[in-house]
């Protein structure tokens, strides 16, 4: 059986690459389906839009859990352990929980009394603002909602694999303050954790760990952990903004948006 397994290198870094180019494919096909959108139309062509997310999320969702089953067999494989495990494979998400995210993604599309305290000021853009503002984020809804399938196979696969033990977070070098922080902590997410923290964005993965072995940070990793153990672990209550400033000035990995 492996003696370590970390959250960089060999299958990780296969499968982080693999998550990050199904999601450039998901991007270019999110802004063509934008076309649907009809400004003079908004109450009958968004719903049509809506309905055409929801299939191309679906469609997405699970070439991530197969891409996440076929990891989770690598790293099975690696690790040696025995008996035969079956990935639990995740399904798309409910049609409801799309268009719920994809109502709030186009919210601020709809003309607003300008005279109206509660209208925002992103709800008073011109309409071509107001509509790349929705386009942005409705490629951040479909982004996270595919990927959590995937983070989600894993995590499932976890909590049933007997011969898993735990599960640890991996972070792009390039990833943000709260996710270096929480992938810097290292198998602390045994096999009851509850669910992964993502945010829109967010390409942080998964990374099993088996009876037998051993978690070991990547270097980047352990330079997290050391940053937040000596510059943000000793202010309760304020640590990840002390955090996200030390890794501006310490931290020799390229700044949050560099995957």
């Amino acid at each position: 059986m492996a003696a370590a397994v970390s959250d960089s290198g060999g299958d990780a870094d296969r499968y982080r690459a693999a998550r990050i180019g199904l999601t450039r494919i998901l991007i270019r096909e999110v802004r063509g389906l934008r076309r649907l959108i009809l400004p003079s139309r908004l109450r009958e062509s968004v719903p049509d839009w809506i309905t055409a997310m929801d299939t191309v999320i679906a469609q997405y969702s699970r070439t991530s859990s197969a891409l996440a089953a076929d990891f989770y067999d690598a790293q099975r494989e690696a690790a040696g352990v025995p008996g035969p495990f079956t990935v639990p494979v995740a399904d798309p998400p409910p049609g409801e929980q799309t268009e719920a995210s994809l109502r709030w993604a186009t919210k601020d599309l709809w003309p607003r009394d300008p005279e109206d305290p509660a209208t925002t000021a992103a709800q008073l853009e011109p309409i071509d603002v107001r509509l790349a503002q929705a386009e942005k984020k409705a490629e951040q809804v479909a982004q996270k909602l595919v990927t959590d399938t995937g983070r989600g196979t894993v995590q499932e696969a976890v909590r049933q694999d007997r011969q898993a033990t735990a599960w640890a977070r991996s972070a792009a070098r390039g990833a943000c303050a709260f996710c270096k922080l929480l992938a810097s902590r290292g198998a602390v997410y045994k096999r009851e954790t509850a669910d992964f923290r993502a945010h829109d964005g967010c390409h942080c993965g998964v990374i099993p760990v088996f009876k037998g072995q051993r978690f070991e940070l990547s270097d980047h990793a352990r330079e997290w952990e050391r940053i937040y153990r000596e510059f943000a672990a000793p202010h309760p209550g304020d640590q990840l903004r002390r955090f996200r400033l030390a890794l501006a000035e310490h931290d020799s990995n390229p700044l949050p948006g560099s995957y």
